[in-house]
């Protein structure tokens, strides 16, 4: 196995998950901007990695595995401690919504890749919307306090609110484009 440079930023945004949580629950005033840092950093990863597997070609198996599941730990991470955090009705709901919906989306692509059918429910436009709005949210809640007079926790409250309906949305694309798969087999019998 060949580990490109992407895959190293991969492994590197996996390596920061744990730095993130012993980072954000220090008993110091400034653990909210690191913490924060921390997660654009990994957030940044994400798309560089990608940026240079297309533009150099470095392209792997492994690399292409372990990007969706390191972006996912990431995000199920901060949003595990943020609810733990500000646990509340709205909060815990918007978490689940999208935490569920990974869940749902990975199964649905591995049981599609299963049918030789993996292209039909490939990355569209609605979803990389959707990441750009959840990685600002999250980066918000992470950060927590006001600055420069705006209330950055109440924007990143609904910006996560907008990334749960957008998680929505493209979850339904998902199934809406795999629903002739999953239904072939039940119209034949």
């Amino acid at each position: 196995m060949r580990l490109t440079i992407p895959t190293w930023l991969t492994l590197a945004r996996i390596a920061l998950i744990p730095v993130l949580v012993v980072v954000y629950y220090l008993d110091y005033r400034w653990t909210n901007i690191a913490a924060t840092a921390i997660f654009a950093l990994a957030s940044i990863t994400d798309w560089l990695d990608g940026w240079i597997a297309r533009r150099y070609q470095q392209f792997s198996r492994f690399g292409a595995f372990l990007d969706p599941v390191a972006d996912k730990l990431m995000v199920s991470t901060a949003l595990v401690i943020t609810v733990q955090h500000h646990h509340t009705v709205w909060m815990a709901l918007w978490a689940s919504v999208i935490i569920g919906r990974e869940i749902a989306v990975s199964a649905l692509r591995e049981w599609m890749a299963e049918l030789g059918l993996r292209g039909k429910v490939a990355v569209a436009m609605v979803g990389k919307v959707k990441t750009t709005v959840q990685m600002i949210a999250l980066g918000f809640l992470l950060y927590r306090e006001p600055l420069w007079g705006m209330p950055i926790f109440l924007i990143g409250e609904w910006l996560l609110a907008a990334s749960a309906l957008l998680t929505l949305w493209s979850g339904f694309e998902y199934l809406r484009a795999a629903w002739p798969s999953l239904t072939a087999e039940d119209e034949k019998s």
